[in-house]
């Protein structure tokens, strides 16, 4: 602990960001960062506290408390107060494959968790973390590493997402040959067309692919393995398949009119931009724009979110946001205490620059679509909207009504279907024959990612459903060990 007192000297102090009217211009990272001073003075507000509840990864209540990857945050906090950078990194990448997306997407549960934040402002763990990689890449400390000494396994891993990467990472380092199967045209899975730009600009996964290879993974893109690529082949080929093909079908709003032309899921939204951004800086004119439209995003989570702050990007006319669950308190409940996730109104970037630009936060809670309207051309033209109120049944699950007399139309000509998914994808899990359970995702024994064919692993949202990027380098990591175990009769991965 290298300030015993750092966390009753210093308050907490975040990197600005750039104002909403400025950054919606560009779809560039808008963060701003301390300098090197500033970050030492909040890393020493790291109490160093007994039970460090900030990396215990433990699921309270069904959400997650403090940090899945157990990453060793009062370690490396310390580390940063001393001015002992390359010690920093080393203790952060033990336990973390890619602290460069975690410290710019992670929702941060380590700093929910913060021993600190239970009667003061937490820690800023996860721009401590941001600091460690970024100076760790400025200093020359990040380089290839490859492994000396070669197994003679070879392993197959469909998709290329967070879950993928961390797999294909920790094998390689135990000197396994890895090989990376993406159906998409880039590496990086849902981290490259899953998330828009400006919350994880794409030269950062190229940076650290670019290591990967450098350490002799190697990838395959344009192979959509369960179609263009055979199950049978890999399996023949190699010792190992790992599924890491996420959790990639979206869930669907079956009302009238959703046939109608102007209606899409978010995911192909938010790809078709980050494609045409990055094939041509949006020259090419293929992808789905907002631009002069009355936009309507359906799901108040942070992919709708992000439909919200691309739609005003490319120069949307309005846009609303529907959730059909309650507004969330401005503080704690008295049934949501520390250490559990603090339930309460988030404001995020994109409904921020809503406020700017429009006036008005988007959202509208407890309500959904019954119909689409749509004109004889088949364009959706409007929306038909209804209020929604909870109930719970006799077996104690909630449910939605609709509340009478609360139906309303509003004008809209681009709809977005933000609203989660269900599971993975059939065609991949029938074409390796793997058993799915009830909420559709690879079915595996408890604690294990060996799925019912030999062979044949699973990890990621494939094998927990959506979840957190965090969550997925966990479980890649988890796999890994597994696999490597079943290769070798035993396993030093972690």
């Amino acid at each position: 602990m290298g300030k015993a007192t750092g966390f009753l000297e210093y308050e907490r102090e975040s990197g600005g960001e750039i104002s909403p009217r400025e950054r919606i211009k560009n779809f560039q990272d808008f963060h701003e960062h301390l300098d090197k001073y500033q970050q030492q003075q909040q890393a020493a507000r790291c109490m160093d506290c007994g039970v460090p509840f900030c990396q215990s990864g433990m699921m309270i209540k069904g959400m997650t408390s403090g940090c899945p990857l157990n990453n060793l945050i009062p370690e490396w906090n310390d580390l940063i107060y001393l001015e002992k950078p390359e010690q920093a990194l080393g203790r952060l990448l033990k336990t973390n494959n890619f602290p460069e997306f975690t410290g710019r997407v992670c929702p941060a549960p380590c700093e929910a968790a913060c021993t600190c934040g239970l009667n003061d402002s937490p820690v800023t763990i996860k721009e401590n973390e941001w600091s460690i990689i970024e100076n760790g890449y400025a200093s020359g400390f990040v380089q290839p590493n490859p492994p000396k000494v070669r197994t003679g396994k070879r392993i197959a891993v469909v998709g290329s997402g967070p879950s993928g990467l961390a797999a294909a990472d920790q094998l390689n380092k135990r000197g396994h040959s890895v090989v990376v199967y993406e159906r998409n045209d880039r590496v990086g899975g849902l981290l490259m067309y899953g998330i828009p730009n400006m919350k994880l600009e794409k030269n950062i996964i190229d940076r650290k692919v670019n290591i990967m290879k450098a350490e002799g993974i190697e990838f395959v893109t344009n192979a959509d393995v369960g179609n263009t690529i055979k199950a049978e082949k890999l399996s023949k080929e190699f010792d190992s398949v790992i599924l890491a093909c996420g959790s990639s079908n979206p869930r669907d709003i079956k009302v009238p009119g959703r046939e109608g032309k102007g209606i899409y899921y978010a995911v192909d939204f938010l790809k078709s931009t980050t494609k045409s951004l990055l094939d041509s800086k949006f020259k090419d004119g293929k992808f789905i724009s907002a631009k002069g439209k009355k936009v309507l995003v359906i799901g108040g989570g942070d992919t709708g979110n992000d439909c919200v702050g691309t739609s005003i990007r490319h120069g949307a006319k309005s846009v609303v946001q529907l959730e059909m669950m309650s507004k969330p308190p401005l503080e704690r409940a008295d049934d949501n205490r520390w250490p559990e996730w603090p339930k309460v109104l988030k404001t995020d970037y994109g409904q921020q620059e809503s406020i700017s630009v429009f006036g008005n936060d988007p959202r509208v809670y407890e309500t959904t679509v019954t119909e689409f309207v749509l004109d004889k051309d088949g364009n959706v033209t409007k929306a038909k909207i209804v209020k929604l109120e909870k109930k719970i049944d006799k077996s104690g699950t909630m449910t939605f009504a609709h509340v009478k007399g609360s139906e309303k139309t509003i004008d809209v000509d681009l709809v977005l279907i933000a609203a989660g998914f269900l599971g993975t994808e059939s065609y991949v899990a029938q074409a390796f024959k793997v058993e799915l359970n009830e909420r559709t995702n690879v079915k595996t024994s408890e604690n294990s990612y060996h799925t019912s064919v030999e062979k044949v692993f699973v990890t990621g949202d494939m094998h927990r459903g959506q979840s957190l990027v965090v969550w997925a380098i966990k479980e890649g990591r988890s796999v890994a060990k597994e696999v490597d175990e079943t290769l070798m009769g035993y396993t030093n991965l972690v």
